[in-house]
């Protein structure tokens, strides 16, 4: 029985492997060439002494005119918080705030700690918005656990 089964996957096999290596492709060449002659060539914008005020308030992140603030910290609490809330599981907050690359990996494999991990790491980053103390402490961490300290 088991000769016929491994002789008919053979011949299975051989029969549509023949079938798909008849067909044949062609490459056309020129139209390739036509292809990526017709693009753009992208340059990076250099700031420089010629920019305008305009550009260089775009470039810069200054707004005309209007105060921006910046956290002490670097990270916003804020942002932590909701990469927390809609992909705490997979740990999207943790790669945002600077974790290291095998703690990552082992947030997305536990999925979080079977999800109470990534709780955890909600209500401390919620406390931390609602009181307004920042994320520093928090940011860079190699831990699996952000809240136990560095």
């Amino acid at each position: 029985m088991k000769k016929i089964f491994i002789l008919s996957s053979m011949l299975f096999l051989t029969v549509c492997t023949k079938s798909f290596a008849s067909s044949e492709y062609e490459v056309d060449d020129v139209a390739i060439e036509a292809t990526l002659n017709k693009g753009v060539e992208v340059a990076s914008i250099q700031l420089n002494e010629t920019a305008t005020p305009s550009s260089a308030n775009l470039l810069t992140g200054t707004s005309n005119g209007l105060p921006t603030a910046t956290l002490a910290g670097g990270k916003d609490p804020a942002v932590a918080f909701v990469l927390s809330w809609l992909l705490g599981a997979l740990g999207v907050h943790r790669f945002y705030m600077g974790t290291a690359t095998l703690t990552g990996v082992g947030y997305i494999l536990t999925l979080g700690g079977c999800g109470i991990v990534a709780t955890v790491d909600w209500v401390v980053l919620l406390i931390a918005l609602i009181n307004k103390e920042g994320i520093s402490k928090y940011e860079d961490n190699p831990k699996f656990f952000m809240w136990s300290g560095k």
